[in-house]
């Protein structure tokens, strides 16, 4: 869970809101959403205990459709674009230390350099993101205690540019940074006692990374002013050079380029395997599945639509396309859940029922609704994304049956 969006985002919420606190109010109500969704997400766990997440659900619980669309969000926004969110976080970050070279060239060249790592040998791969992960942790607890000992604290004042449509988005752009507190179900089938572990691991997970992000982005928003803070994408690196000059930005820089590298890392780690499984099942082409050894060419091909995204958009235009795509895939899941439970009775135990559920989808698709009034863009493409998930099962569906 712990990748770009916490350290990129709160520059532009705090443009659109106005006031630090309402920032931290924001990924209170992210953190609560996620959490929300983790119970929901922990009851289907307990009925469904395999491994393939949203796909396995909603193939279940509403349609095969359903459920294959929720497998194309996945390929697409959930590994493609954030990959591409990475990227400009990497470029900017690093802007500092490369001389004049161009953001996007300098985000490039990292994704390429992993993409050639992971095609090479997956176990070299897999020990240098073992590694940069245990760094990234200790040094980011480390500054935490650092900047909190340092910050001084605005008292709470008006609202400032604050609305409910902006309030609104700005929690489609949290949602990126809380991707991933569902991802334990992706390996259900694989869990000792599953029924227990992913429940209790998807909320216990949410809530400590809920804590850190509080902790993190009290630190940005309150070690300058807002106004020097508002609408820039390297948060980090300015409030450390607030609270210690530069020598401790280049210190912070670096634990957030590490950060950035793990998720890049993880990210083509892990999207190709989807690519080749669904390759292998008649989804996707079959030059993408890997006869021996790492899956290259769905490496290679999500490399570059990654790419294309990242030449091709703003940063704030990837947020909004990642979070409202994939809030609409939760809301879904979550429906199927209320299905499956009206169908079998309380035999299917769901904690809150039915409020919890209720308010967890009501919530998502209001801020969708509120979304797609205030970024239409962003919004539509994450519309023609679902279309065309819809458009590729019925085509693939058709081959299957006259298979």
């Amino acid at each position: 869970m712990i990748g770009t969006g916490v350290f990129t985002t709160s520059g532009f919420l705090l443009k659109d809101l106005g006031s630090p606190w309402v920032v931290l109010a924001a990924w209170v109500g992210g953190g609560l959403l996620a959490g929300g969704g983790a119970l929901c997400y922990g009851a289907l766990a307990r009925r469904i205990p395999e491994s393939g997440g949203e796909y396995v659900f909603l193939s279940r619980t509403l349609h095969p459709a359903a459920g294959y669309i929720a497998g194309w969000i996945s390929l697409l926004v959930g590994f493609s674009a954030p990959l591409a969110a990475v990227a400009y976080g990497i470029g900017e970050y690093a802007r500092p230390w490369l001389g004049g070279i161009p953001m996007k060239l300098a985000g490039s060249a990292v994704l390429a350099m992993f993409a050639l790592l992971h095609a090479v040998d997956v176990r070299r791969g897999a020990c240098l993101q073992n590694w940069i992960v245990a760094v990234k942790l200790v040094l980011l607890f480390g500054f935490v205690g650092l900047g909190l000992s340092r910050i001084d604290v605005l008292p709470p004042a008006a609202l400032g540019s604050a609305t409910v449509p902006a309030f609104a988005v700005s929690l489609v752009w949290i949602s990126f940074s809380y991707a991933g507190w569902n991802a334990a179900v992706y390996l259900g089938g694989e869990v000792r006692d599953a029924e227990r572990t992913l429940p209790r691991a998807m909320l216990l997970g949410t809530a400590i990374v809920t804590a850190l992000y509080l902790a993190l982005n009290a630190v940005f928003v309150f070690a300058v002013a807002p106004e020097k803070l508002a609408g820039q994408l390297d948060v980090g690196r300015i409030a450390a050079e607030a609270l210690g000059g530069v020598r401790l930005a280049n210190a912070v820089t670096a634990v957030i380029l590490l950060a950035l590298a793990t998720s890049a890392s993880s990210l083509i780690m892990a999207g190709p395997r989807v690519y080749a499984a669904m390759a292998v099942d008649g989804y996707l082409p079959r030059w993408l599945a890997a006869t021996t050894g790492p899956p290259r060419a769905a490496i290679a091909l999500q490399c570059v639509l990654a790419l294309i995204l990242l030449w091709s958009s703003t940063y704030e235009m990837l947020l909004t396309y990642i979070g409202f795509t994939l809030s609409l895939s939760t809301a879904a899941t979550v429906l199927g859940l209320m299905r499956l439970r009206v169908r079998e009775g309380a035999v299917l135990r769901v904690v809150g029922w039915p409020w919890l559920p209720f308010a967890f989808v009501a919530s998502v698709l209001a801020i969708a609704m509120f979304t797609m009034v205030r970024e239409p863009v962003a919004s539509v493409c994450g519309v023609l994304t679902l279309a065309a998930g819809w458009l590729v099962w019925w085509f693939s569906s058709r081959g299957h049956r006259h298979a």
